[in-house]
């Protein structure tokens, strides 16, 4: 077969440098987005040091000379942070508020993403809004991107960052921009749920802290992230592997010689997806080859990995070769999975707290959401609470909650368990307050 032109031909040590800065690119704002989080828990009823952690990440990240944020309440808006301001500019700039042509009145309209590549040339500009005015004559400004800040239909607020140049934002700096803004809605809600429920939160606050813990370890996992290359003959199967992808999975370089070699050590449910993945990018469906699984490594344990990789084609659009890097991502997926459990966990205990505020007389609405919630978080098929009408012994309690339960078992008493529950069970609930049982579909009362 004769060698493709050299115009199908890219130099792979450009490919793996552009990879490798790709890949510092996103774990730049991988570490951004983590610090923004900590900011966040350690500040969970202060707000300004949030914003500013927000706005000089985006700055920063998205290479912007100024910025500013606002909130609103619904009737005002206010500047909580800005940065590369002048005193010039702030005495020049008005209040902030929906003022005819301003960006306020543009989101309070239902915009979510305003974008302009030369302000001079905005029609808020030409017809004289006074914000776009003072940005452009007194700050030098040109480019800008703004987001909206919304839970929901609310609008919280909004995010805008500055150029004194002509330089459109790119739609990667965009969707940034947009994580940022997710962040701080995020952070506001906190805050406010907080305010509400300053009063029950102690339970809220231990669990808080688990979140902190659990974000932190994220965040240590993302800067201890190690790649290694490796490159791929697709017509003859061989594949080079760096010394980094071997030491990652404990293996040889006579034990790492074709694909082959390493799609069998790919998890049997992971491996289908990881091929269509492939064969997706072969065909010109999707611009890199990404893909998350697990494999097995050397010691026999399953490990997860992080794989990018660009084909190079002949003139007849064939794939003929794949560089890429990989590299081992087990600690930020236990990370998130802690996260996420965190979060469910610290939700749950929000929304039982505001039953319980929103119902100080009446304890049945608040056992139905606590029952609710443990059927959800335990993964249950069934549930029932009861509670101990007397102090007695043997005295059979109330069933006061009840969900998914079929009829026939509705009126079951705890105490009649088939293999029936021991006497020191049968003690404990003389002192018992509450009792939970929840019940998978597969298995019998747990």
């Amino acid at each position: 077969m004769s060698p493709p032109p050299d115009s199908a031909l890219e130099d792979p040590a450009k490919i793996i440098t552009a990879l490798r800065r790709e890949r510092d690119e996103t774990l730049a704002r991988e570490v951004a987005l983590a610090e923004v989080l900590q900011v966040i828990n350690s500040s969970p009823d202060d707000l300004a040091p949030v914003f500013d952690a927000i706005l000089e990440r985006a700055l920063n990240l998205c290479g912007a000379a100024l910025g500013y944020m606002l909130s609103c309440d619904g009737e005002s808006f206010h500047r909580v942070a800005s940065r590369g301001s002048s005193p010039a500019l702030e005495a020049a700039l008005p209040p902030p508020g929906p003022t005819p042509g301003s960006l306020a009145e543009r989101f309070v309209r239902g915009e979510n993403i305003i974008c302009s590549t030369n302000l001079v040339e905005d029609n808020a500009y030409r017809v004289g809004a006074p914000a776009a005015r003072a940005l452009v004559d007194v700050g030098g400004v040109r480019s800008y991107a703004a987001v909206a800040l919304r839970s929901g239909a609310r609008l919280l607020g909004i995010i805008a960052i500055y150029r004194r140049e002509v330089r459109p934002f790119s739609d990667k700096q965009i969707t940034l921009l947009q994580s940022f803004a997710a962040h701080a809605v995020i952070a506001m809600e906190n805050a406010r749920l907080l305010g509400e429920l300053r009063q029950g939160t102690e339970a809220l606050t231990r669990r808080e802290a688990a979140l902190r813990n659990s974000e932190e370890r994220y965040a240590l996992a993302m800067r201890a992230i190690n790649e290694g290359v490796y490159e791929w003959d697709v017509a003859t199967s061989e594949m080079y592997y760096s010394p980094r992808v071997r030491e990652l999975v404990g293996l040889q370089a006579s034990e790492l010689r074709t694909m082959t070699d390493w799609t069998d050590r790919i998890h049997p449910d992971d491996r289908q997806p990881f091929k269509k993945a492939i064969l997706a990018h072969f065909k010109g469906e999707t611009d890199r080859l990404e893909a998350e699984y697990r494999y097995r490594h050397a010691d026999g344990s399953w490990h997860w990995a992080r794989q990018h990789g660009i084909a190079l084609k002949n003139e007849a659009g064939r794939a003929y070769r794949v560089v890429g890097s990989t590299g081992d991502i087990t600690d930020r997926k236990a990370a998130e999975e802690a996260l996420r459990e965190a979060l469910e966990q610290q939700t749950a205990t929000a929304e039982v707290l505001q039953v319980i505020n929103s119902s100080p007389g009446d304890l049945a609405p608040v056992f139905e959401v606590m029952l609710d919630r443990a059927i959800r978080l335990c993964e249950a098929a069934y549930g029932v609470l009861w509670r101990p009408i007397t102090a007695r012994a043997f005295a059979p309690p109330r069933c006061t909650a009840c969900h998914s339960l079929m009829p026939r078992l509705y009126p079951w008493n705890p105490l009649s368990l088939p293999g029936g529950p021991t006497l020191r069970w049968r003690r404990s609930l003389r002192g018992a307050t509450l009792l939970i049982l929840t019940m998978s579909r597969t298995k019998k009362a747990t």
